[in-house]
């Protein structure tokens, strides 16, 4: 679920403000007014990536929530991480639906924060708290349902999102701030620890942004591209070092301070020529 965003927005918005600073301060003459970029084909892209990661989000949600009401522990543990991803990576999507959002995602610290009771709570944390908290699926089966129910009305209604150019490059930035704000603190999976989990697939969902963006990115400022591509191998390959398996990774709680402190300065690297794209764009 979104938190309020610090620093990545703050470097956007330094930017921003560089940006006109220097307009202010410019001797040159004013250019012509160029013609706006047509990224239609790149908005209609992006939807389509939403559109399938929800898809798959629906199908794993099923059977995780099968694994709930079915009693079985082991493979809702299993299946809970790996089916998040999919919600993870399209959250600059999911967030545009504010009533779902905190339906299927919000943790027990934000409805007490919106002012409501552990009774307003569900979600797939409702459920974490459950499997790694209390060791139980019982008692689960109607938030299991819920959480169905609310991830395929979820699907039904992205179909019909207003996706904007800026809603692709400020949600790359939003994603970052995700990763920020609540995975490389340990906040969002605070029973299950499977932060990481999340911190990958919010990658994964601002580098395709930026891959859809790509062509037009590097018709402009080749350098940033470079500088990009650059940033997020090096993020890719500290996630890396905490892989565990095939899809897995370790336990939040396995990581030193010194591996958070490497991961986060990699994340506020990314997060800097990340936030350029809107900018020479415009």
């Amino acid at each position: 679920m979104k938190k309020m965003p610090f620093l990545l927005s703050t470097l956007l918005i330094t930017a921003a403000l560089a940006g006109c600073a220097e307009k202010e301060t410019s001797s040159q003459p004013v250019e012509a007014a160029q013609e706006p970029i047509d990224l239609q084909e790149e908005v209609g892209a992006y939807k389509e990536f939403a559109i399938e990661q929800m898809n798959e989000f629906v199908l794993e949600t099923e059977k995780f929530t099968e694994a709930v009401k079915s009693g079985d522990m082991e493979k809702a543990k299993e299946l809970y991480p790996l089916a998040r991803m999919y919600f993870e990576r399209s959250e600059p999507i999911a967030e545009s639906f504010g009533d779902l959002d905190p339906r299927i995602d919000a943790r027990l610290a934000d409805i007490q924060e919106a002012g409501q009771g552990e009774e307003d709570w569900s979600g797939y944390h409702k459920i974490e708290y459950g499997l790694w908290e209390e060791s139980t699926t019982e008692g689960y089966a109607e938030v299991a349902d819920q959480l169905l129910m609310d991830t395929k009305e979820l699907r039904a209604r992205v179909e019909t999102v207003d996706v904007t150019p800026d809603l692709m490059m400020t949600g790359a930035v939003d994603l970052l701030n995700e990763v920020s704000t609540s995975k490389i603190t340990g906040e969002e999976e605070i029973y299950s620890h499977t932060d990481l989990y999340d911190f990958q697939a919010n990658i994964e969902g601002a580098e395709k942004i930026f891959r859809i963006l790509e062509p037009e990115i590097t018709a402009k400022d080749q350098t940033l591209t470079e500088n990009l591509e650059a940033k997020f191998e090096a993020l890719y390959a500290l996630l890396d070092e905490h892989r565990i398996g095939e899809n897995g990774f370790v336990s939040y709680e396995e990581l030193t301070a010194e591996d958070t402190k490497q991961l986060s300065e990699a994340v506020n690297q990314l997060g800097e020529p990340l936030s350029q794209m809107g900018i020479i764009m415009e």
